[in-house]
């Protein structure tokens, strides 16, 4: 998975492409890699921003807007040339309530991960848990091997990290989510004299892996 930290990147957008959503009048979205998306919006959607733009009173004395100010004073917007230049870390909390139902897992409350919105995943996290396997611990090898997203704020220095991840291929990670579940659970009854014998709830987690 490929880490984008708000804090660094700078989304690229099409000036006229931009110019044509906003006024349209239509709510629209941002993505992430600066394609511009209308409703009904695709459930794969990593974006940036999500709403309309109201058009400008009648009553106004201003002819025009600058573009800068368009779609909210938490994102941060430079023109160049035919190319718009976003820095959106400013929006995060806004950015997580447009993703939070897209994203396969949320990292944002800083306790940690507590579940994952593909039922089949959610299945393998719940049953790891017997065998001490946290949700961290799976996710680290969907970061490791999987294709997708981490939509994140992070920074050193003081250290803050709060993210969001996407998969493109669910399938696979499913695949390597129960494959380390089951590595690690048949290597904790071989070695771990913690899992000697099982309690009733550990013994269906094993069988669910099928471990033993």
């Amino acid at each position: 998975m490929k880490k984008f930290n708000l804090f660094k990147e700078i989304i690229i957008v099409s000036k006229s492409d931009f110019l044509r959503a906003v006024n349209s009048a239509k709510r629209f979205a941002i993505a992430y890699n600066g394609e511009i998306h209308y409703e009904p919006l695709p459930h794969t959607l990593i974006s940036i921003y999500e709403g309309s733009v109201a058009p400008l009173s009648p009553l106004s004395t201003d002819l025009s807007r600058p573009i800068a100010s368009m779609i909210g004073d938490n994102y941060r917007i430079v023109e160049d040339d035919d190319r718009l230049l976003i820095k959106a870390s400013g929006a995060w909390q806004s950015i997580i309530g447009y993703n939070q139902k897209r994203s396969l897992y949320d990292d944002t409350s800083g306790d940690g991960i507590a579940e994952f919105s593909d039922k089949p995943l959610e299945d393998i996290g719940w049953h790891a848990t017997e065998f001490n396997i946290g949700y961290r611990d799976i996710v680290e090898q969907f970061e490791a091997q999987c294709e997708g997203i981490l939509l994140c704020i992070e920074q050193e220095e003081p250290y803050q990290f709060s993210g969001l991840g996407f998969v493109f291929d669910v399938e696979h990670a499913r695949q390597i989510g129960f494959d380390y579940c089951a590595a690690t659970i048949k290597d904790k009854l071989e070695n771990d004299e913690d899992f000697t014998t099982l309690t009733d709830d550990e013994a269906e987690a094993a069988e669910f892996f099928k471990a033993v």
